[in-house]
């Protein structure tokens, strides 16, 4: 089992910054992939990030340019810069992990709220 916690959300205007983290414990031996997910109301969870355990990255179209995904391993956290926030980037971002041992069940933080007023 891998729990994730998220931290760093909060308010703040259009093109501003936030830095989210996002702490793995437990079996963080099995984790391959880490992502960032979000969820903006009515709409679906879509895919922000992803790093993997070697440091490759994928980025959403929407966030290249602007986001950064970056991880350390000694501390088993993830993290994700986000500079020139947009209205509409406002979401309930989520941390998720992928587990080499159980693919297709990924494992999931509760999330963290990012509001971006314009």
């Amino acid at each position: 089992q891998v729990q994730l916690v998220e931290s760093g959300g909060g308010l703040v205007q259009a093109g501003g910054s936030l830095s989210l983290s996002c702490a793995a414990s437990g079996s963080t031996f099995r984790i391959v992939w880490n992502g960032w997910y979000r969820q903006a109301p009515g709409k679906q969870r879509e895919l922000v990030a992803r790093i993997s355990r070697g440091g490759s990255t994928n980025y959403a179209d929407s966030v290249k340019g602007r986001f950064t995904i970056s991880r350390d391993n000694a501390k088993n956290t993830v993290y994700l810069q986000m500079n020139g926030l947009k209205s509409e980037d406002t979401a309930v971002y989520y941390c998720n992990a992928e587990d080499g041992g159980r693919p297709g069940y990924p494992y999931w933080g509760r999330g963290t709220q990012v509001t971006v007023s314009a």
